[in-house]
């Protein structure tokens, strides 16, 4: 007698129509908006970041709503239809802007710097366990970035030898990912690196260097595998 098929067997692949990236865009209300503003104007960045705190690990939607419109007060911008979920930290909010649809995912943090600039373009999904460093940084629209990656702008010097390496300063490098990039989960993205649009980066990669337009890339330290627009 023939071995019956498993109930557990796998499942044929299959397509399903991308959700995220072709998401029709509601802008914000404009009582949402003038309670945003009002805040600012009564409130210092320290009580507003107080405030943030206190709607940070909640996942009702008014815990949401109010997390947009804490940042629609702290940033220096803010796009329509922003989602935070729950858990995201945000150092130096005040040097951010943020497009419209951007999505943060949970336990997102992000840094940024007194003297920084931190750009985060139009429908923007940022996976949950994402790590930012936004003192000077660059995501432009449409960027995919995968849970748990990260990117990291900026080194010690590690010089002079006789002083511990984490007491030396900091070199900061711009970074930028190109328009329409996909970033893996578990990236690393290096110091001074720019993605090209329409690149993408695999998981668990670590680059180091320029990634061309439209270059998948892979490994430790990450290679161009091949060119997207390659029959």
């Amino acid at each position: 007698m023939p071995d019956e098929p498993s109930q557990l067997g796998t499942v044929a692949e299959r397509q399903v129509t991308a959700t995220f990236g072709r998401k029709e865009l509601r802008p914000d209300p404009d009582w949402e908006l003038g309670l945003a503003a009002a805040l600012k104007e009564k409130h210092a960045a320290s009580e507003l970041l107080a405030l943030f705190s206190r709607f940070r690990g909640g996942e009702s939607p008014f815990d949401a709503l109010m997390r947009r419109v804490l940042v629609h007060a702290l940033a220096r911008r803010a796009g329509h239809a922003l989602q935070i979920a729950p858990e995201v930290v945000l150092q130096h909010p005040e040097t951010m802007e943020f497009g419209d649809g951007v999505f943060i995912g949970a336990q997102t943090m992000i840094q940024g710097r007194f003297d920084g600039t931190c750009r985060i373009g139009n429908h923007v999904w940022l996976g949950p366990h994402s790590y930012l460093d936004a003192r000077n940084l660059v995501i432009e629209d449409y960027v995919g970035w995968g849970p748990g990656a990260k990117v990291l702008g900026s080194t010690h010097t590690g010089e002079p030898l006789d002083v511990p390496v984490i007491a030396t300063n900091l070199t900061i490098r711009p970074v930028a990912i190109g328009f329409g990039a996909d970033i893996g989960t578990n990236a690393t993205i290096l110091p001074g690196v720019r993605v090209g649009a329409n690149a993408i980066v695999g998981a668990g990669a670590v680059v180091t260097r320029d990634v061309p337009d439209y270059a998948i890339v892979g490994g430790v330290p990450a290679r161009v595998l091949r060119l997207r627009t390659e029959k």
